[in-house]
């Protein structure tokens, strides 16, 4: 009876020690995954990916042009005018167009005796007679911005059938390539005549239009209505 005692004493020891050891390796197994969720990261927190895409060009601006140019061409009435009535056909011209106006203004300005063409010892007569003398200097021969216009209106007086000298002086200091070129003239009884043409021959280039000849104190309405009928 006491053999059977100490067997089953001893097989309760057993089972005792078997017991604490699973409990202490299920603590030992969780304590350790506790302290390695603490440390891993996962690869969505280290991803190298970036969380926004670049942003794409949009069609608006893949569609825009660089540089694009949208202004138009610009007018510019140019004109010189010995007593005033070329400056208002002038100024009746820029009105329509909404043209800027370059007045020639010669370094040496003409005198109402220089241009007494009934004096055969006046300016113009002298200058008539001898054409050298036809070279006048200008205070200005070169509009500023001079490449931003496309439409040029150019006026001046008859001096014995053809332009007033001054304007000879603008016309070969300018290029005129890719521009419009309108002559036009005041006179009392002469027409345009040639004055249009052999202006064109002194110049670099253009398109040079036929012109027109005003009567010295031509209405504005006058001017207008020729202004309308280039259709510009």
């Amino acid at each position: 009876m006491k053999r059977i005692l100490t067997i089953l004493f001893s097989l309760t020891m057993i089972f005792s020690l078997v017991a604490c050891s699973g409990q202490n390796e299920q603590s030992s197994r969780s304590s350790g995954s506790s302290n390695s969720s603490t440390e891993e990261i996962t690869p969505s927190e280290n991803s190298s990916e970036p969380t926004e895409q670049p942003d794409k060009p949009s069609d608006t601006a893949s569609s825009k042009t660089p540089n694009e140019k949208t202004a138009e061409g610009k007018t510019l009435v140019v004109y010189y005018s010995a007593t005033n009535n070329t400056e208002t056909v002038a100024g009746y011209i820029a009105d329509a167009t909404g043209a800027d106006i370059f007045e020639l203004v010669p370094v040496e300005p003409y005198t109402s005796d220089d241009l007494d063409w009934t004096n055969s010892d006046s300016r113009v007569s002298r200058e008539h007679d001898n054409e050298s003398l036809r070279t006048v200097e200008l205070e200005k021969s070169v509009p500023d911005n001079w490449d931003e216009y496309d439409t040029v209106f150019i006026g001046y007086p008859i001096w014995w059938g053809i332009a007033a000298w001054p304007t000879d002086t603008f016309v070969k200091a300018n290029d005129f390539t890719d521009k419009t070129v309108i002559p036009f003239c005041t006179s009392s009884s002469s027409g345009l005549g040639q004055s249009g043409e052999l202006l064109k021959e002194e110049a670099k280039g253009g398109n040079w239009l036929e012109g027109e000849r005003f009567q010295s104190g031509a209405s504005e309405d006058t001017v207008k209505e020729w202004v309308n009928g280039l259709d510009l």
